[in-house]
């Protein structure tokens, strides 16, 4: 096993990412924000695959709400989770790797989430291999939605509060240049970086996505409290805000959302939801 797989693997053998989406207001955040874009840009009883799928909380999510959901995990004990859930869910699930999608045909998914395995690929030529990969299944006209981590929330969560120097030569090079290896186990970008990955690909931008703000950092202090009310006020105030370029980088998670190109380069679904119909469909944790 190479050094990623056995990196990956040790740190989510530790158990804790069922609950990683539901147990925090970050969490809460990130998982509501998400499923508002995957609302905005879908369509009804689609074909969607989740490659990094977890323990499947989107899978499930989604596969209640009526589409076809295929779902991709690397890690075992994250798969075993999954595969609990897949039957009753009527998931198919999988183990696999991000870099290597040649159980699917070119072409075939209407939506395809790449949600997790980017905070883990170290190289560019792994990097890239896995977006081209998530590309090649997702039909034209087909929506990408790539989640990734900012280099500078890694900065402010992790190493603010002692060990600053680590961090720094942890994630950057005397220049300040990004550096990405295995030992960091989480690698982050600046959102320039992560968007020029695409530069040369077959897929247009369509927004990038700031999916929990500073509410990791918020919620690391002591006195932090949030009432249901204020997080409900809180999370209209987010909406308003997570595409801002200038708050992004703040954002501990973020999401690239790209459409396949194809002729005439149309979504083949309405992304022109109301507000209202985002917030019915994801005020649920």
């Amino acid at each position: 096993m190479d050094t990623r797989l056995t990196i990956i693997n040790q740190f989510y053998d530790q158990g804790g990412e069922e609950e990683r989406l539901s147990r925090s207001r970050q969490g809460q955040l990130e998982f509501l924000t998400t499923m508002r874009y995957i609302h905005r840009w879908s369509g009804h009883k689609m074909n969607i695959l989740e490659i990094g799928a977890g323990t499947g909380r989107y899978s499930r999510a989604l596969a209640q709400e009526g589409h076809n959901v295929a779902a991709i995990e690397l890690v075992e004990s994250n798969l075993e989770v999954l595969r609990r859930y897949a039957a009753a869910a009527n998931i198919a699930a999988y183990q696999g790797d991000a870099l290597d999608l040649s159980r699917f045909p070119d072409e075939t998914f209407d939506l395809t989430l790449l949600l997790g395995p980017m905070y883990h690929l170290y190289t560019s030529s792994d990097q890239h291999r896995a977006l081209d990969e998530a590309i090649r299944v997702t039909k034209s006209g087909g929506v990408l939605m790539v989640s990734f981590l900012s280099v500078y929330a890694i900065m402010s969560n992790n190493y603010l509060r002692g060990n600053f120097y680590a961090g720094l030569e942890e994630n950057f090079t005397s220049e300040y240049q990004v550096k990405h290896f295995p030992e960091q186990l989480f690698t982050g970008f600046t959102v320039t970086e992560f968007e020029q990955l695409f530069e040369h690909k077959p897929v247009k931008w369509l927004t990038t996505v700031a999916t929990d703000g500073c509410m990791e950092l918020a919620e690391g202090r002591r006195d932090f409290a949030l009432s249901d009310e204020e997080f409900e006020a809180y999370t209209a105030y987010h909406w308003q805000t997570c595409e801002v370029r200038e708050l992004l980088g703040a954002s501990s998670h973020l999401l690239y959302i790209g459409q396949k190109k194809s002729y005439g380069n149309r979504l083949p679904f309405s992304s022109l939801k109301t507000d209202q119909q985002d917030n019915a469909s994801n005020h649920q944790i």
